[in-house]
């Protein structure tokens, strides 16, 4: 049977759950974690997706995401192909790491934002990962730490978050805490796994080319909503234009890209290799990194080693290179 396409737009919320192969550990020590962590905050500071909620197991994660202008299938490729290659290197393994694909469930916005940030941060102790709600509260693998200060995480959107609660971050937390220690009664919530097609945060424009004739969208394990809802979304795919400009039909590889806009820039290459921090430089790696990464929509791994710099910066500089994106795109298409 053949798998349904991904439902993806900008603006669009999604719980993100990847279990290990055969469900074997994705996590053996805290290096294999701290190394997740910091890919996945690297992703989130170079405005990829924006985290609300996460948490590491032993043999699978959660995260509640944001999508942004870039696919949420390519900050999912950058961060668990990255992963599983620094994995392997570290246990000396090679294959894969992780169960067939990732399962991404496209969420309404309200009621089940804060459903969901309660549902996965309270796994580590449904999993018996801790024993209680104070021990939770200090685990530095969740974003429940970060949402009551316990921890550090100026990459997650706590804010977002504890201004459901109250104003006062102090008082937010305290209500924050009463609603995790509520929903511990509650046990699993299969009724938070699926549902049928909802729209958060606009954007489903660019989704309408997704559905297909045989789908039934109110019931659809892709997504979490309400069935009036989904039927009203239905319609509006039904009557919508796609407004996404067309990806350019352009076949240029790493190097092709890096030559056409050096080229135009009147900068060398081995400039960019060098680690130079002159303005023309800097420049140029920041559109050579957007036309790459946004417009020609490939990954960052495959640029990175041509500009001069590690994967996450590859998406921090293409968000400098946007501002002058037509520009680029000319460049490119001389």
């Amino acid at each position: 049977m053949p798998r349904s396409p991904r439902l993806d737009a900008p603006g669009v919320l999604h719980h993100v759950m990847a279990r290990g192969i055969e469900r074997r550990p994705l996590f053996r020590t805290d290096v294999d974690r701290d190394d997740f962590v910091g890919r996945l905050a690297g992703l989130a500071e170079a405005g990829a997706c924006t985290v609300y909620a996460w948490a590491l197991l032993p043999n699978h994660f959660h995260l509640l995401v944001r999508t942004a202008q870039r696919p949420l299938a390519r900050t999912m490729r950058s961060l668990l192909t990255g992963y599983a290659g620094a994995f392997n290197r570290r246990h000396r393994r090679s294959g894969h790491l992780f169960q067939n694909r990732y399962k991404s469930i496209v969420c309404e916005e309200e009621p089940y934002l804060l459903e969901l940030v309660r549902y996965l941060h309270l796994n580590p102790l449904r999993a018996k990962v801790v024993p209680d709600l104070r021990a939770l509260a200090r685990y530095p693998y969740s974003g429940h730490a970060a949402l009551l200060g316990t921890w550090s995480r100026p990459w997650q959107d706590t804010r977002d978050v504890l201004g459901r609660f109250a104003a006062k971050v102090s008082q937010a937390r305290e209500r924050y805490q009463a609603f995790v220690a509520e929903g511990v009664a509650q046990g699993r919530r299969p009724e938070l796994q699926g549902g049928g097609l909802v729209r958060s945060v606009g954007g489903w424009a660019a989704v309408r080319e997704l559905r297909q004739g045989r789908e039934r969208y109110t019931a659809d394990e892709r997504v979490l909503g309400s069935s009036e809802f989904v039927e009203r979304v239905r319609r509006e795919l039904e009557v919508e234009q796609t407004h996404r400009a067309p990806l350019p039909s352009l076949a240029l590889s790493p190097e092709g890209v890096v030559q056409r806009i050096c080229q135009g820039e009147g900068v060398r290459p081995e400039e960019l290799v060098g680690g130079s921090r002159r303005a023309p430089v800097s420049r140029v790696r920041a559109g050579i990194a957007y036309v790459w990464l946004e417009w020609l929509g490939h990954s960052g791994p495959r640029i990175a080693p041509l500009l001069g710099v590690g994967v996450p910066a590859v998406y921090r500089v293409a968000q400098r290179g946007r501002q002058q994106a037509e520009y680029w795109q000319r460049i490119v298409n001389a």
